[in-house]
């Protein structure tokens, strides 16, 4: 089947895959071809594309997903391949989030902001194979 990961920015993948599987706000899908037609929104997580049995990752922030029997589409508000993702860049982040977190702790201010930021960020640095935690 095919899938397309497609950001505002533009496309980020493109191609004739075996199996999609990603985190949805309900919980993990997998998607292997003929699928019943579906439309889901996407949390913050790796979509795992199995193509040519390998399995290629790729960091989103969320979006949806609209499942064809043979098309799979992720719109994603980002969406970042592991060669993409600046490993120092993606730590830095890690960092900043968490020091917003544990000062929204004390303040009771954007909280929710700087959990979301986190996330985006251990996202990225787990798709670039960096541990991030």
């Amino acid at each position: 089947m095919q899938a397309n990961v497609v950001t505002p920015d533009g496309s980020v993948f493109e191609a004739q895959v075996e199996m999609v599987s990603v985190k949805t706000t309900e919980g993990e899908l997998g998607i292997l071809p003929m699928h019943l037609p579906l439309v889901t929104p996407l949390t913050i997580g790796a979509v795992r594309i199995k193509k040519d049995s390998k399995v290629q990752l790729i960091a989103v922030s969320g979006g949806f997903m609209e499942v064809r029997p043979d098309e799979v589409n992720i719109l994603a508000e980002s969406a970042e391949l592991p060669s993409d993702i600046d490993i120092s860049r993606a730590r830095a982040a890690k960092e900043r989030a968490e020091r917003r977190l544990e000062q929204a702790k004390k303040d009771h201010v954007d909280f929710r902001r700087a959990e979301l930021a986190l996330k985006r960020a251990i996202n990225r640095i787990d798709v670039a194979g960096g541990g991030g935690r």
